[in-house]
């Protein structure tokens, strides 16, 4: 390491000790700016000293669960991992990450999309994970086929990097097509079996990323994911090497079994399915454990330990957390763009009970200040349960309101969650609420839940 590589940890790791010690604040970034202030190549150096390399978990929705259940597949397995748990995606958080001292066996860092420019050619990871593309953040990001040049530039300046993506994904494949072309080896993971769900309304892709033409379905999953091939046969789902199957998901989870691809120590012979089951709802979660299970399994964790691992991780970042306040169930997820909010709605209509639900948007830099796209989000579909109390709070309540009344639903503005379960106002505590935020959103709903309540996982 030389003096300039040496100044900037020191100036760094001094930095992330003053903020935990003294100002008692999060350190997920600040420290990896100072670091990166004196010396920009630090991230590749600090990189270099990893025992086994590092994975990189990049996608519009679900980075964080699925980065973190890596990260304690890992750990199970008895190995040392640094990880960017908070979810600090950027250039600065990967390198405030990397900071501690000590030797460690892995990175597991989840990347903004944009910033795998940044981050891949420094960190060089052994695997990138690809969940899915969708429109996020239109202000700041653009359309999808930015994003996508972006990843493709990124995993070319990283040429020994395998891309392990969903293959369900038309935009994630569009990736997987032009980066295979150029040399990338490519792992597809998906859903085998069609699970006979209703389609959303408003799919991110509707159209062949080679041709054009519009693409044609034997069934989808959610959104544009599913068995999908083009008309002209320029363009279809891969043949997965990771597939889901006798899948069920319900409010109290998920489960499905995953065939292992063949490898050199089962050439010959039909590895038996694994079975995987965790306490996380919706159909979305399926594609990130299959993607976690994906992971793990390439970075040599076995099975029972990745189920042992999903067995004992809890959400602490307010992704699908469980509290109770006054005896009243609050179920707490993030919700930032269309499919992130219709798959929530999915969560909850699939929950039979009476129950309230409150949207939270904001418009901070992080969240974008574009928000039209919340009339893409099928709050139509809300209207069919006549039981159902909606209330709406944030900088952009309004909007929601005026979106919601087209809808066919009235809600009223509330500040706060507690000033929401005041509105709700059920005597039948038995009825619960979710607070749906996006993301400068979900952080003070997270504080304000655990000084109601209490944490149930």
């Amino acid at each position: 390491m030389s003096l300039k590589q040496g100044i900037a940890c020191v100036a760094g790791r001094s930095c992330r000790w003053f903020l935990r010690s003294v100002l008692h604040r999060s350190a997920s970034q600040l420290p990896g700016r100072v670091a990166l202030g004196i010396d920009p190549d630090l991230m590749g150096e600090l990189a270099s000293h990893l025992r086994f390399g590092s994975l990189v978990v990049c996608g519009t929705n679900g980075k964080t669960t699925t980065n973190n259940i890596i990260a304690s597949a890992l750990e199970a397995a008895g190995l040392r991992v640094l990880c960017n748990r908070a979810g600090a995606n950027m250039a600065a958080g990967v390198t405030t990450a990397l900071l501690p001292t000590g030797h460690a066996d892995w990175a597991v860092m989840e990347a903004d999309e944009l910033s795998t420019i940044h981050i891949l050619p420094q960190l060089r990871p052994r695997f990138l994970v690809l969940l899915n593309l969708f429109r996020d953040q239109l202000d700041r990001a653009g359309e999808i086929d930015h994003v996508q040049d972006t990843i493709v530039k990124a995993l070319a300046l990283s040429p020994e990097t395998v891309l392990v993506a969903c293959g369900d994904d038309p935009l994630s494949m569009g990736v997987a097509f032009r980066a295979a072309a150029a040399g990338t080896h490519v792992l597809a993971f998906g859903i085998g079996e069609d699970l006979h769900l209703p389609p959303d309304r408003v799919p991110e892709a509707r159209f062949c990323q080679v041709c054009g033409a519009e693409l044609s379905y034997d069934y989808r999953s959610y959104a544009q994911l599913g068995a999908f091939h083009c008309p002209n046969g320029d363009f279809e789902r891969p043949g997965l090497d990771f597939v889901a199957t006798g899948v069920k998901v319900g409010r109290q989870g998920v489960s499905f079994s995953v065939a292992q691809p063949v490898s050199r120590a089962n050439r010959g012979s039909s590895p038996k399915p694994v079975y995987i089951t965790a306490g996380f709802g919706g159909v979305y979660m399926v594609y990130n454990l299959l993607a976690a299970y994906a992971a793990a399994h390439c970075a040599g964790v076995d099975a029972q330990l990745f189920q042992r691992a999903l067995d004992a991780y809890h959400p602490a970042n307010g992704r699908l957390q469980h509290f109770s306040v006054a005896g009243r169930e609050v179920i707490l997820n993030l919700a930032k763009n269309p499919t992130g909010f219709n798959q929530n709605i999915s969560l909850l209509m699939a929950d039979e009970r009476p129950k309230s639900v409150f949207f939270v948007v904001n418009d901070d830099f992080n969240d974008g200040k574009d928000i039209s796209w919340i009339w893409d989000v099928d709050f139509e579909r809300l209207v069919a349960d006549e039981r159902l109390r909606v209330v709406v709070g944030g900088h952009r309540a309004n909007d929601l309101q005026v979106r919601l009344k087209y809808a066919g639903l009235e809600a009223p503005i509330s500040g706060d969650v507690e000033e929401a379960l005041r509105i709700v106002g059920d005597t039948d505590i038995t009825c619960p609420l979710y607070v749906l935020t996006n993301y400068s959103a979900l952080w003070p709903a997270k504080a304000e839940l655990e000084r109601l309540g209490e944490r149930h996982d």
